[in-house]
């Protein structure tokens, strides 16, 4: 009996540590290439922090099915240049959204280069497939101002790979800063995202016309995806 106790408290302290039950894993993919500059690197971040925090969002939160939602924010710019600038970080309330919001503010920028976005979104999947979190549904929120690919994976390839792991890309079209509603060289930015990079159940676009309405985009982003709607659809029912 002994024996059998001490053998089972062994293989207890060998086993792994069970997975985290949320509801949504979310990858936040920011823009930092060539085009973003330091003060909008940080305008960036203080969107997505003053989001996290809002009180709309912590409400979507609350109503999920586990109350939960894990959430990484992540720089990509060059083909190898994707940086973490906050690490895996359950959201259950006010609390753990201020401390991930203010995680968000203090490092330096972590990605340079010119754009690869195929890099990007594998940097992505990566991320979640290595966690040890086990949500209902996963997402990768990715932002951008251009539809650019000079280095790594084409566009397609990777966002093949990630569509087959069963992963939700959602885009934040950042519309040029400096127009009307269009992007660099008059291309429209919001159907090119739509055509070339999200996809899988309930993927939209959402687009910030300047940098004024960055935070707001970003909070209605946000929201769709943690109650798991999409743009003009009403709210799903109660899981």
């Amino acid at each position: 009996m002994r024996l059998s106790l001490l053998a089972a408290l062994i293989l207890g302290l060998a086993a792994p540590a069970a997975a985290q039950d949320v509801d949504l894993e979310l990858v936040l993919l920011a823009d930092a290439s060539g085009s973003i500059d330091a003060d909008e690197i940080r305008f960036q971040r203080q969107g997505y922090a003053e989001a996290i925090t809002d009180p709309s969002v912590l409400q979507a939160i609350a109503e999920t099915a586990y109350g939960s939602i894990a959430v990484t924010y992540v720089e990509w710019a060059g083909a190898d240049s994707q940086g973490v600038v906050v690490p895996w970080t359950v959201i259950a309330g006010p609390d753990s959204a201020a401390r991930f919001a203010e995680a968000l503010m203090g490092p330096p920028r972590m990605a340079y280069g010119r754009n690869a976005i195929g890099s990007a979104l594998l940097a992505a999947k990566r991320l979640i497939e290595e966690n040890d979190i086990d949500g209902w549904r996963k997402v990768i929120d990715f932002s951008g101002d251009s539809p650019n690919n000079f280095g790594g994976p084409p566009i397609r390839a990777a966002r093949d790979e990630v569509l087959a792991a069963g992963i939700t890309i959602n885009a934040l079209a950042i519309l040029c800063r400096f127009c009307s509603g269009q992007a660099g060289g008059g291309a429209n930015l919001e159907a090119i995202y739509e055509e070339r990079i999200i996809g899988g159940p309930g993927a939209f676009v959402v687009t910030a016309d300047d940098m004024e309405s960055f935070a707001d985009a970003v909070r209605r982003k946000l929201i769709l995806e943690i109650s798991g709607t999409v743009p003009g659809a009403p709210a799903l029912a109660a899981r």
